[in-house]
């Protein structure tokens, strides 16, 4: 037999990083909540993030390090909620923690420190969490949502859309966000694959069977789409290229364009014509070979089809090999897909809902927070930061 209805003041659906934020934040506030997920325990994809160390903050966090159709959206929360926030409570723990690269940081220990934390802080706030249980139907009526799951029922003012994007569908991922802003009238942007590894070809110039050929090399690059420009590494697979600026420069790529890579970052306008005179008898193959990894140097000096000694080409023919090294073209034909996205860029339209609440503009009431939202921040402990700001901003208001 059925439960009775159970009575809230705020249900949540979704218990990852933002759902837990939220619904500890609100429960320490004197709120009701029950969290509500699928999975068979909460915080599935924090643990395993960051190589199961979790990147769980940026110290660079800003907004433009964000993508939205509204570039501004994501300030109030943002500033609000920001990493010295997180950090201290993560000392409040005794995790310990460090930085590793660009202001990425990582537990020293592993995710699960992070996990408990949350789960901890829940239960400061006497928060009910509900894990391994299929969610039925969600009505809406005379100002109280109404959420069956497994056999319960729960009934609240508030409901918070918690259950992040399609990312990593092993992991239990769906759109099932997305269905439920429709429902109740929120649009959505067309979500896609962000901070995904891109695929070539083998056709397209050859540069697909290049790369292919590259399985396994790592070297240091500037990657570039559109406007946006990382320096970080790339790593060269069978399928295509990865690594870090890949990453990150798949947020911004789209389907048709190109993908710019220096391969020799930092080098002067005139490096090679000066190499030219200091070492003439040298090849390109052995220039290359002085800044990269032995295979990429000799596939690219193959690539340029520059034979000989440095003193038999001439000038011309140097300037426009450093061209095409600082802005080597290839056209991806696709990525890998949400199965290795780390994220989604897209997902519920921010117009329909307050940047300072996350609360729904023509539904009081209805919250989204976290990677449900169309904001997706760049690969480094970025996206969970919005998750911990975007659920701090909408436990304000619960």
């Amino acid at each position: 037999m059925d439960a009775p209805p159970e009575t809230y003041d705020a249900i949540i659906l979704g218990a990852g990083g933002a759902g837990l934020m939220c619904a500890a934040v609100a429960g320490q506030r004197g709120r009701r909540v029950l969290v509500i997920d699928h999975a068979d325990a909460p915080g599935k994809k924090i643990l395993i993030s960051g190589g199961g160390r979790c990147n769980f903050t940026n110290l660079h966090t800003a907004p433009d390090r964000y993508l939205s159709a509204n570039p501004h959206f994501a300030k109030s929360a943002l500033g609000r909620y920001a990493p010295p926030d997180f950090i201290a409570m993560i000392d409040a723990h005794g995790i310990a923690w460090h930085e590793k690269t660009l202001g990425q940081l990582f537990c020293d220990g592993s995710a699960k420190q992070i996990v408990a934390m949350l789960l901890d802080e829940c239960d400061k706030g006497d928060v009910t969490i509900r894990c391994g249980v299929a969610l039925g139907e969600i009505g809406h009526a005379d100002g109280r949502f109404a959420v069956s799951h497994g056999r319960y029922t729960a009934q609240a003012p508030a409901l918070v859309i918690a259950t992040g994007g399609p990312s990593i569908p092993k992991m239990g991922a769906t759109g099932i966000a997305y269905d439920i802003a429709r429902r109740f009238g929120l649009k959505v942007v067309e979500p896609r694959p962000a901070l995904v590894p891109l695929t070539l070809g083998g056709e397209g110039g050859g540069e697909g069977a290049l790369f292919k050929a590259l399985s396994g090399v790592a070297s240091e690059v500037v990657a570039g789409a559109g406007k946006a420009r990382f320096r970080e590494a790339a790593l060269f697979t069978h399928r295509g290229l990865s690594g870090p600026a890949i990453l990150q420069v798949s947020s911004y790529w789209r389907h048709g364009e190109t993908v710019g890579i220096d391969f020799v970052p930092g080098r002067p306008a005139g490096w090679l014509r000066d190499a030219k005179r200091t070492r003439p008898r040298a090849g390109v193959r052995s220039i290359l070979g002085a800044a990269l990894p032995d295979r990429l140097a000799e596939a690219l000096a193959d690539r340029l089809g520059l034979a000989g000694e440095l003193a038999n080409l001439t000038d011309r023919a140097l300037e426009a090999a450093e061209r095409r090294l600082a802005d080597w073209r290839f056209a991806p034909d696709g990525t890998e897909g949400f199965a290795k996205a780390e994220v989604t860029v897209g997902g519920i339209a921010t117009a329909g809902l307050s940047s300072q609440t996350m609360e729904a503009r023509g539904v009081a009431g209805l919250y989204a927070i976290g990677e449900a939202v169309d904001v997706t921040g760049w690969l480094g402990g970025y996206n969970f930061q919005w998750a911990w700001a975007s659920g701090w901003a909408a436990a304000q208001t619960l």
